[in-house]
């Protein structure tokens, strides 16, 4: 019989991950690295850690946890691709990454080539460990209440030397409803804070940004979107002075709405936006925040 064990980075996943295990009629338990326990998701149990922790403790932790699963799963986020390589060495398991379709308990669809073809891909055996972008799969709530236990991390073998806090209220990139994203065009770091950062607070949204503006020092890597960066799947995607490279369409194909600001008409991005606007981001973006009572 398949069973699902589910590793959350934030309330949000366990509904999600719920998903997953639906598309196999699984049952499943998770494991929630902080935040607060949302019941209705179906789980079975939810373990529920206080605070987020290096990889090796997580994974260690799910290893103990996960003994009679047959998927270990997570939301698809640099965080969890590091822990879930790390629980599939301990496993010694295959591991399957941005798994958007489910065919069968072993077999599954997952895109390839920055995005431009979608390859079928199959488990020789199981367990598997699998991460899978939350746009391939429909959550869920209104269902059973789940058993919640506090569980304790294992020990971490990494010591951490220095802890870099996140400044300011924006939500997380990967978590973000609507995110705004700007490119090489913001010419510097204040440049980008003040007209890209300045319309997602506006917006309430996240700040991001492409691989070129991070290379120049535009903007820290944190924010990267695309292949090598973050993939995000907002309700509303911004792309300010973005031309559109195969490796950033990559990152925000999952999008459900994306809205293209450039001056040039024949930027590519315009190809894929559900709506574009030919224009000068330093006139249309101040114009955007205005209105919103920026």
């Amino acid at each position: 019989m398949n069973r699902v064990f589910g590793i959350a980075f934030a309330s949000s996943d366990v509904a999600a991950i719920a998903g997953f295990a639906r598309s196999l009629n699984a049952p499943f338990d998770v494991l929630q690295i902080g935040g607060e326990v949302i019941q209705g998701s179906g789980a079975a149990s939810i373990h529920l850690a206080p605070d987020t922790a290096p990889a090796d403790a997580i994974a260690t932790t799910a290893q103990q946890l996960a003994s009679d699963a047959t998927h270990l799963v997570a939301v698809s986020s640099m965080a969890s691709k590091d822990v879930l390589a790390r629980l599939a060495g301990l496993v010694d398991c295959g591991m399957i990454t941005d798994v958007v379709t489910t065919l069968s308990p072993t077999s599954f669809k997952r895109p390839v080539v920055a995005g431009t073809l979608i390859a079928t891909v199959e488990a020789l055996e199981l367990p598997v460990a699998i991460t899978f972008r939350p746009a391939g799969y429909e959550a869920v709530t209104g269902q059973a209440a789940s058993s919640v236990q506090a569980v304790s991390l294992a020990p971490s073998a990494v010591a951490v030397v220095q802890e870099a806090k996140k400044t300011g209220g924006r939500p997380d990139l990967t978590q973000a409803r609507i995110v705004v994203s700007g490119g090489r065009p913001m010419k510097d770091a204040a440049t980008f804070e003040s007209v890209i950062g300045g319309l997602a607070d506006a917006l309430g949204g996240a700040a991001g940004a492409t691989r070129a503006a991070v290379d120049s020092g535009i903007a820290p890597n944190e924010l990267q979107v695309g292949q090598t960066g973050k993939i995000v799947a907002p309700d509303l995607y911004i792309a300010a002075g973005i031309s559109g490279s195969t490796q950033h369409m990559a990152g925000i194909k999952d999008s459900k709405f994306i809205i293209a600001i450039n001056k040039d008409p024949d930027a590519p991005i315009f190809d894929v936006a559900d709506l574009g606007l030919v224009a000068d981001l330093y006139v249309a973006l101040p114009e955007l925040k205005a209105k919103l009572g920026g």
